[in-house]
């Protein structure tokens, strides 16, 4: 995957502009936008429906292969005794994989295929990996579709946005806000229309509208194909241009970056087990009737999209404000200062579980709405700052693949949650959920050791800080 900031020049292909942008970037944005909703569509059933249906006694065994695939399973996380376990370890394992694949997606379209080619098989292998979900015997096979589906397309139609504009060119910034507010669109929309279809309907109609979502994306992108950059040098061409070396301080760099990621990925595992533990655990233990209707409990990933739209606006106001008062704290600080606010979340539902073993009462979505708003807003510290923080502080020439590097901490993250997330049918909820802040004020405590000892090492400059532009839009 590569940064898009930090590629050539790039002259965008004629065509009026729209909204002051090439007109490449609309159907840009609408290709993530739906690929983005055939995306969290699905990751909102996932784990409900692997739990409540897949897995049942009646169904697992139609599943083609999936003997070998528990094995490989079992071979990562250990026995995987009950239904829930293979459950959260299945759902650990393809969250984990979409945030690694898209370094083997950008590195295929750097060397060979281009990357325009590489989105549009994998937007292919995305459209045909949702509609096997249709069909129980497919399973695994439709999980590896979406597998490599994924990696070819998520890092390489990101950089496509920073290659419409030259290096100077400032709409780069606003051009990627609008990448990203057509994800966020997505993220409130998708589990409202899947997990309706899903949990009220059947499981293989909210599967099936990801893939009618995933397939619109496929129409948008190749329709907009004569607005899009031109592919960059590749292969024997890329290597023939001369590459300044890296110094002893770049490796140095590199090497803090590195050693950052599973802390990182400790501060992330409360936000990422939103879509693994919580909803199982929201299903028995939230009181979903709402005004007197039963709430699909995917709905919960919708409002978690709401309160982080406005808690990441929030948190660019807040320290907006606060710079103009008194001096901003570097990135490490305040990745340490969302870890620590993201920790008071899952203590949150830890006193809700604990009110509930008093009581004998489910928890009301008060308690849903306090956590929601504490994470989202330790997570709006956290990871667009983490990503400033890798885009700036990593040498030029490994600037891109950097940005890839960063996205592995989640990676780390859901493997682990994969994990973890079978312990909520065993662990007392209060103790389960106290875990998760223990986990994540572990990352705080870890990121202020770093500041501490390489503060000198990752401190901005004048030069690099008005380089942490935009490549943010890989998420």
């Amino acid at each position: 995957m590569t940064d898009a900031a930090a590629t050539p020049a790039a002259t965008a292909p004629a065509g009026k502009d729209i909204l002051g942008h090439p007109r490449g970037l609309a159907y840009l944005v609408f290709a993530e936008a739906w690929e983005r909703f055939s995306y969290y569509g699905m990751q909102a059933l996932l784990v409900l429906y692997l739990t409540n249906y897949l897995l049942l006694p009646e169904h697992v065994g139609a599943v083609a292969g999936f003997g070998q695939f528990r094995a490989f399973l079992g071979s990562i996380y250990g026995a995987l005794d009950t239904p829930v376990a293979t459950a959260a370890a299945i759902t650990g394992l393809y969250s984990a994989g979409v945030y690694f694949t898209p370094m083997i997606g950008g590195f295929i379209a750097d060397r060979w295929l281009g990357r325009t080619m590489t989105v549009t098989i994998g937007a292919l292998f995305m459209v045909a990996g949702h509609f096997l979900m249709a069909f129980d015997v497919a399973f695994i096979a439709a999980i590896s579709c979406l597998f490599i589906g994924v990696g070819l397309f998520k890092g390489n139609i990101a950089s496509q946005v920073g290659e419409l504009y030259g290096p100077d060119d400032l709409r780069r910034s606003s051009a990627y806000q609008y990448f990203l507010l057509g994800v966020q669109i997505a993220v409130i929309v998708a589990p409202i229309v899947t997990g309706f279809l899903g949990e009220k309907i059947a499981w293989h109609y909210g599967f099936g509208a990801a893939g009618v979502g995933m397939a619109i994306a496929l129409v948008v992108y190749l329709s907009g194909r004569k607005y899009l950059p031109p592919e960059r040098l590749r292969g024997a061409a890329a290597r023939a241009t001369p590459q300044a070396k890296l110094t002893g301080r770049d490796w140095a760099t590199m090497a803090v970056l590195v050693a950052l990621l599973p802390v990182l990925a400790a501060t992330a595992i409360g936000n990422q087990e939103i879509f693994n533990a919580y909803l199982l655990w929201g299903e028995k233990h939230y009181d979903l009737v709402f005004f007197g209707q039963q709430m699909p409990v995917s709905w919960l990933v919708s409002l978690d999209a709401i309160i982080s739209t406005v808690t990441v606006g929030g948190a660019l106001v807040f320290w907006t404000v606060w710079s103009k008062y008194a001096k901003e704290p570097d990135e490490i600080i305040k990745l340490a200062i969302g870890a620590l606010i993201a920790a008071c979340a899952p203590l949150i539902l830890a006193a809700a579980s604990a009110n509930e073993a008093a009581t004998g009462q489910k928890a009301s979505l008060i308690w849903g709405l306090g956590f929601h708003i504490v994470n989202d807003i330790g997570f709006a510290m956290i990871f667009p700052v983490g990503l400033a923080l890798f885009s700036r502080a990593a040498p030029r020439q490994v600037g891109g693949m950097f940005i890839g590097v960063y996205y592995l901490h989640l990676f780390i993250c859901n493997l682990a949650t994969g994990k973890i997330a079978g312990l909520v049918e065993t662990m007392d909820g209060a103790a389960f959920w106290t875990m998760h802040a223990a986990i994540v004020a572990g990352g705080a405590v870890a990121l202020l050791a770093f500041a501490f000892l390489f503060r000198k090492l990752l401190a901005p400059t004048a030069e690099t800080l008005a380089e942490s532009a935009a490549p943010a839009a890989a998420a």
